[in-house]
């Protein structure tokens, strides 16, 4: 379960989402920051409920920018973060590479990325923390496509990827294909969905591949989710998938529910 998608709606609990997770029988909880909380009573929560910890997600935004500073500020909350993984004992962390809202030129923010992670992975490596970043949505998002990635990781061999199907397909890639392009690399995976549009519709965002997005629920959205389970099984793909939801047509609970009941049909059928 990634926690961000009960953690927006005014139900979300911090410990209803552990008891969920254990009713579920899911296999482990992604915290995307933690919501007040200490690290030690998240994790003593989880030992509670018998559902690992298995991904810690923050951000960084700092480090979208050139200047001193603000790179300065990225690569703090970058350690940070990273120490918060190790207190919650987890393997993993990931950073969303959002663009600033100003921004234009996805490329340059993926160099700015790219060279304050580069300051921040030594760190990373030290603790213990395999370091992810996200193929992330939007027009200017630095990283959506697989070639975004590979290009980072080229320049940092111990960077991996936090693999969401839904974004990629907002680069234009067929979203089995994608993975299979950086299969080696993920080391943690999201299942999304939207509804695609070809013109601009009330409630649609713009992405990279000049179509129209709004969030939908997975499987039963456009994007093709089992090319996805295909992609995985033939890479030999066995971590930690992750379900997320952004849409507002369900409850956080409902949508979880729905989306587990799916996926694991879908992959007992495949």
């Amino acid at each position: 379960m990634m926690s961000y998608t009960l953690a927006r709606l005014p139900e979300f609990g911090v410990q209803k989402m552990f008891a969920m997770s254990a009713d579920l029988k899911l296999d482990g909880l992604d915290m995307v920051t933690l919501y007040d909380q200490k690290p030690a009573d998240i994790r003593k929560m989880s030992e509670d409920y018998g559902v690992p910890l298995v991904a810690y997600t923050f951000f960084a935004r700092g480090l979208a920018y050139p200047d001193a500073q603000n790179r300065q500020q990225g690569i703090d909350d970058c350690k940070r973060g990273i120490e918060i993984a190790v207190e919650l004992g987890v393997p993993t962390v990931m950073l969303p590479p959002s663009p600033p809202k100003d921004c234009q030129d996805r490329e340059a923010i993926r160099r700015n990325y790219i060279e304050g992670i580069k300051k921040v992975m030594p760190f990373a490596k030290q603790a213990g923390i395999n370091f992810t970043v996200e193929n992330f949505p939007g027009q200017y998002s630095p990283f959506v496509t697989s070639a975004d990635f590979l290009a980072a990781q080229a320049e940092i061999p111990d960077l991996r990827l936090t693999f969401d199907n839904g974004n990629a397909a907002s680069g234009g890639e067929e979203v089995g294909e994608s993975f299979t392009r950086v299969a080696k690399f993920v080391e943690h995976a999201h299942f999304k969905d939207w509804y695609i549009s070809a013109e601009q519709q009330e409630g649609y965002r713009a992405m990279l591949d000049g179509k129209w997005y709004r969030a939908a629920l997975i499987g039963e959205g456009d994007i093709d989710q089992r090319s996805t389970v295909r992609a995985m099984q033939a890479a030999g793909y066995d971590k930690y998938i992750n379900i997320e939801y952004e849409g507002n047509d369900y409850s956080g609970e409902e949508a979880m529910r729905k989306a587990v009941e799916y996926l694991r049909s879908l992959f007992a059928e495949l």
